[in-house]
């Protein structure tokens, strides 16, 4: 089929998805959504930053330099579709879990055109630690009848590592590089000490694992928090580092999803410089 998210003008590297191609770089919603997983005053801020004029012209940026796809959620899904009327249609990726008083979510996200669905990683990795991890396939089973892509996200490489060894019917994986919901046991018993803040620790030693577990598995990958939900971003280098390390890390066919907070450098131009730069494997 004939994708109209392709410009053919960029030289942005893309990756096939399902029937049309998504640029390596896919711009993530969490800063837009004002989750910063750093601290409730950059939550603020990121919220007041973020308008729908701010957004429509990030958006509008993104096809600028190439970048045709965005992950986010059914509360964003009016203001992409308001950003296709207005500058072009954007590739949409979406994420869901089953809740019975919404039965009708999948539809209504697969009627708005949404390119793929992935079983929302916090309910992934919540139901695999309380061995329930077949609901999730329940549900991935409804994504299929609905006609898109369908997708688990996940925040732990033991998930990506099960759902390939029962054989689920998905086509991709989102994946977190970072294991950042362990408990304050888990820390205990892997550091010997609890750190400060226990709900958003990052571990240097994370992402190699996540990208073994990508490399272990045929399906398109995703790989999110590539900086470390902005932990990576002070410097330069440790941002390029961290594009470095992503795109050695994942498969040639797989692709990073990265939020953009751009109040105070052009973070979507260096992003897109650094895909280029590393991204074309």
């Amino acid at each position: 089929m004939t994708d109209p998210c392709v410009e053919h003008s960029h030289d942005m590297p893309r990756v096939p998805f399902g029937p049309v191609e998504i640029s390596r770089l896919v711009l993530g919603a969490n800063p837009i959504n004002g989750g910063s997983h750093l601290s409730g005053f950059v939550n603020h801020q990121m919220r007041r930053y973020f308008t729908e004029e701010t957004v429509l012209g990030l958006l509008a940026r993104c096809r600028e330099h190439g970048v045709n796809t965005w992950q986010s959620g059914e509360g964003n899904l009016a203001l992409w579709r308001r950003s296709c009327a207005e500058s072009g249609p954007l590739h949409y990726l979406s994420l869901a879990a089953a809740n019975p008083d919404d039965p009708g979510q999948v539809e209504r996200l697969a009627g708005a055109g949404v390119l793929g669905i992935a079983h929302h990683g916090e309910v992934t990795d919540s139901l695999f630690k309380a061995g329930r991890l077949r609901e999730a396939r329940e549900f991935c089973r409804q994504l299929r009848d609905a006609g898109v892509q369908v997708g688990v996200s996940t925040h732990m490489p033991a998930v990506i590592e099960a759902v390939e060894e029962q054989g689920w019917d998905i086509d991709f994986y989102m994946a977190c590089v970072y294991e950042r919901h362990r408990t304050r046991e888990e820390l205990l018993a892997l550091l010997g000490h609890v750190p400060i803040p226990v709900r958003e620790v990052y571990l240097e030693s994370d992402p190699p694992r996540m990208y073994e577990a990508i490399r272990q598995t045929s399906k398109t990958c995703l790989a999110f928090k590539i900086l470390a939900a902005g932990r990576l971003c002070d410097q330069p280098e440790t941002v390029e580092d961290a594009f470095r390390l992503a795109f050695e890390g994942i498969k040639p066919r797989d692709a990073v999803i990265v939020g953009i907070y751009p109040e105070y450098s052009d973070q979507l131009a260096q992003d897109v410089e650094l895909t280029k730069r590393y991204g074309r494997g």
